[in-house]
């Protein structure tokens, strides 16, 4: 029997690795695309990047005016999380298994964060440019639709997942629905509702980057600013200093994780 097993994992690998081959080398095909010259080119690219892209005594000065572009994307990302998480919440306590009172509502909540979350951020940032332009709104609307799918869907499944021991208990008892909501679905689920709350707004913050740079806001737009002007040394100095804000954020996160879960 374990041999069968064996087998039967095989031949499923076999045939994942063997339409993979055959997707790879069609693309290839299609795209005319030079393998060898693409491997060639990336010790080009590597010698081009060490010899130009890294900050300068010049681009030093350019310092606050990255800091600055920096704070209003970390702030829009968390001020975009932390109202899409309230909107939520609400759609998630109407739309869980656990907690719902109607089972229209409770789909079309579902239907509503199914939507929301499978609409990439850049497509909300284009589609949203069409109507504001390009401004800090259209970026905080795109991050805040975004977020509201993604964590609409992840709290549904918490409160599913933890809750539902302790609501039929009171549900047994008698209790109305606001004492279900406040002292048992909110109280269990919400160290893990936090943990995606976290989650959410690192995701935001490197996602805002991309967002500036359709949008013409914050730190995106910064950067795209000084590539476009073939300023190698600040564009640069815009990525470190993105990366080591990510960094901070995410360790940041982990620590109230630990604490909380």
């Amino acid at each position: 029997m374990h041999r069968d097993i064996f087998a039967q994992r095989r031949n499923e690998s076999l045939v994942f690795f063997s339409l993979l081959a055959i997707l790879t080398v069609g693309s290839v095909i299609i795209t005319h695309y030079d393998v060898v010259k693409g491997f060639l080119s990336f010790g080009e690219a590597l010698n081009w990047g060490v010899s130009n892209f890294y900050p300068d005594a010049k681009s030093m000065i350019k310092l606050p005016d990255i800091f600055q572009k920096l704070k209003e994307t970390v702030l829009m990302s968390v001020a975009a999380t932390t109202i899409a998480s309230a909107f939520a919440l609400m759609l998630a306590l109407v739309g869980s298994r656990t907690t719902r009172s109607n089972s229209f509502f409770s789909i079309l909540s579902r239907g509503i964060a199914s939507f929301f979350r499978n609409v990439p951020l850049v497509a909300w940032a284009m589609v949203l440019m069409l109507a504001f332009s390009q401004s800090a709104l259209t970026g905080y609307l795109a991050l805040f639709f975004g977020s509201v799918g993604f964590l609409t869907r992840s709290f549904i499944e918490t409160i599913d997942e933890v809750s539902h021991n302790s609501v039929e208990a009171l549900q047994a008892t008698g209790a109305r629905y606001s004492h279900i909501i406040f002292q048992s679905v909110l109280p269990s689920s919400m160290p893990q509702m936090i943990s995606w709350l976290l989650y959410m707004i690192e995701t935001n913050i490197r996602d805002a980057t991309l967002v500036g740079i359709l949008t013409g806001t914050g730190i995106g737009f910064s950067f795209d600013m000084y590539y476009k002007r073939l300023d190698y040394h600040s564009a640069s100095l815009t990525v470190i200093l993105i990366v080591i804000t990510v960094i901070l954020i995410e360790s940041l996160s982990n620590k109230i994780r630990r604490v909380i879960l």
